[in-house]
């Protein structure tokens, strides 16, 4: 509710403004018997200043592409950026605070992208924000440095983000912050809490290297306030930082976790665990506000907050004249960039895709991978990528443009370096920012590195594309290290995340087409090494079913299903078995998720029921037991791989013609 309160000077009003953003997260982690306090009343005056003084925001209108973007990276403190953004005029109701840590609530424990208006990206895993910021100042360097013309500077916005010791701590942010150092992100300004307090207790017990000399080596411009409720400083300090435009820029603003408490500020007992009642009412008595009602809001405060409301509207309507004055001096440059920003994709774009034929040479998945970025990057102006220094062995260097690097910011040649972690979190910024379709390249085995990141795309549905190459035990001399097995059922155990595991280039390319298309959730292509034939009747169509028949036989008695490089096999045993006077159905089968996703009557067209089946994939047979049922099997790899040329690796796992001719009469009685 609201409250009558006299005029204040400025200084009262500022003090007034950062104790209402403290109470009501207070008030929501106490309703909810449940959260993180003590950020939000210590990390509020920085917060703050940011929104007040600096943000540039639309509340009525979230998505205005030319915003400023906020990301609470320690989203363990989701409470402050609720508060702020029903303060300043989101479509974030009182009811939808006071259900905090709900189900079904708009204010979830940590900040949803997906669930609540406002926030930018979804983060709780700590690391993950402070490397979506890197992101999304990657994809304004690259949209600004492509499309803004001398005096017009459409896309022009900068990156604030408030990070945690949590956040610091965590590996993912060293990588990001590494890169976004390298790249001479100006456009990146964080607020490091500096509170000394993690859930063990004091950062002493584990973290105790110089910061910021640390941010300094990774080319970040640095600076230190000593006092997180000294609001000058705090805003001189991000005035300086915006001054500095070569350089990402880090302030480390020495705060008082729980900051008002009488007896839980300054000690984790406030960081993952409501004040209770009493230190409620003793905070509230300390710093001088009201016990009664809960979630108060004094008049006085929500108009002053509230200005962003207009301002914002202000700021859009006077970015909607200058875009009219752009498209009328460039009107085709504006005109794919509003493609860019609605996210749509060219009329016929399709047309670029590369084909194949049985009659080429065998062609690994991984190099027709290549082919179709070679051949549709120029079609697709918001097409970027590149590997974590893998390039050559992804084929995800696409030779017709330039690197994206400090002075080539419109380059769409990626080099995330050897940084997995990283380039997922980094990734998941360019495409949430709007206006990019994000491709990364790495070994499948090292996906195990990025799972942090993989997850959070799927759950916040970022639509990213991942290059997985190398992917099972053919992969052959490099040994188990590197041979993938269960990395593939892992993927596709993952809600939300598309698989697919083509058999051929043909299949390459549509799987590709899956994945260009998908506007709401990320895909996965799993690729080989080695060289596999074009299989006659493979489509590109086809593959957005997931599975299908791609050699039929009359009356079969087994159905032989092969995934990837294992299709060939089935494919070649289909044809001993009709020898032998045995007719087999051969089934490729790229995409669990796609073909889940197909009516029953087209599943029964593929496994018709009643037919015996078996599945062949170089990885984990577990999973695959879904399909061939309790009369069928699966020829898997359920050990580790070993080091060894591919001809020698794969029969010594069963992968050969002869042990799936076997296999399926085994299956058969016979």
């Amino acid at each position: 509710m609201t409250g009558t309160l006299l005029d204040k000077t400025a200084a009262q009003l500022d003090e007034l403004s950062i104790n209402t953003i403290r109470f009501l997260a207070v008030d929501a982690v106490q309703k909810a018997n449940s959260g993180h306090p003590g950020l939000p009343m210590g990390a509020a005056p920085m917060a703050y200043v940011i929104w007040t003084k600096f943000l540039k925001h639309n509340p009525t209108n979230p998505k205005w592409f030319d915003r400023d973007r906020f990301i609470l990276s320690a989203g363990h403190g989701s409470m402050l950026l609720y508060a702020l953004l029903h303060l300043t005029g989101y479509d974030l109701s009182m009811d939808d605070l006071k259900q905090f840590r709900q189900l079904h609530s708009r204010t979830p424990g940590h900040p949803e992208n997906f669930m609540t208006p406002g926030v930018e990206v979804t983060t709780g895993p700590l690391g993950q924000g402070l490397g979506n910021g890197i992101g999304v100042a990657i994809a304004e360097a690259h949209l600004a440095a492509r499309y803004n013309r001398p005096g017009h500077e459409i896309i022009d916005h900068t990156t604030y983000a408030i990070v945690s010791d949590g956040d610091l701590m965590e590996g993912v942010a060293s990588e990001a912050a590494s890169l976004g150092g390298h790249l001479g992100l100006g456009k990146v300004i964080y607020l490091y809490d500096d509170n000394h307090i993690s859930i063990d207790g004091e950062t002493e017990l584990s973290f105790t290297e110089d910061r910021m000399q640390r941010f300094d080596a990774y080319g970040w411009h640095t600076q230190a306030v000593d006092d997180g409720n000294d609001l000058e400083a705090i805003e001189q300090a991000i005035h300086n930082a915006r001054a500095v435009t070569d350089k990402p820029s880090i302030i480390a603003v020495r705060t008082i976790i729980g900051y008002g408490s009488p007896n839980k500020a300054n000690s984790h007992d406030v960081h993952g665990s409501p004040l209770g009642g009493d230190e409620v009412k003793a905070t509230k008595e300390n710093l001088k506000w009201p016990l009664e009602p809960e979630f108060y809001i004094p008049e006085q405060t929500l108009a002053h907050f509230r200005k962003a409301v207009e301002a914002g509207k202000q700021a859009e309507e006077d970015w909607n004249a200058r875009f009219a004055a752009y498209k009328a001096e460039f009107p085709e440059l504006a005109a794919e960039l509003e493609m860019l920003i609605e996210g749509r994709l060219p009329d016929g774009w399709e047309s670029s895709l590369p084909t194949f034929s049985p009659a080429d040479k065998p062609l690994a998945t991984r190099a027709a991978s290549g082919k179709v970025l070679g051949a549709v990057t120029a079609a697709l102006p918001g097409l970027i990528g590149g590997s974590a220094d893998l390039a050559p062995s992804n084929n995800t260097y696409v030779k017709a443009f330039v690197d994206f690097q400090k002075d080539t910011p419109e380059g769409r040649n990626f080099h995330f370096g050897v940084r997995e972690h990283g380039m997922g979190a980094v990734m998941n910024g360019m495409a949430l920012h709007g206006g990019l379709k994000v491709y990364g390249g790495t070994f499948l085995i090292f996906m195990d590195y990025m799972k942090g990141a993989v997850r959070v795309a799927a759950l916040s549905h970022s639509p990213v594309v991942y290059v997985f190459t190398h992917d099972s035990i053919g992969l052959g001399e490099d040994g188990p290290t590197h041979q993938p097995v269960e990395q593939i059922l892992t993927l596709r155990a993952t809600p939300q995340l598309t698989v697919i595991r083509p058999g051929d280039a043909v299949e390459t390319v549509g799987a590709w087409k899956v994945a260009i298309e998908s506007t709401r959730d990320p895909v996965a292509l799993i690729l080989t090494r080695q060289n596999l034939p074009i299989q006659p009747g493979s489509t590109i169509e086809a593959v957005a079913k997931g599975a299908y028949t791609l050699v039929e036989a009359d009356n079969p008695e087994i159905i032989l299903i092969g995934t990837g490089s294992e299709v060939q096999l089935v494919v070649e045993a289909q044809k001993q078995l009709a020898e032998q006077g045995i007719a087999a159905r051969v089934v490729s089968f790229p995409s669990w998720e796609l073909f889940e996703a197909q009516p029953q009557a087209y599943k029964d067209s593929v496994l018709t029921p009643g037919v015996k089946r078996l599945a062949v994939e170089a990885g984990t047979s577990l999973g695959w037991h879904k399909y061939v049922g309790l009369e069928g099997a699966v020829i898997g790899v359920d050990r580790y791989g070993a080091s060894a040329p591919i001809k020698a690796v794969m029969p010594e796992y069963g992968f050969t013609v002869d042990n799936v001719v076997a296999h399926a009469l085994k299956v058969l009685g016979k």
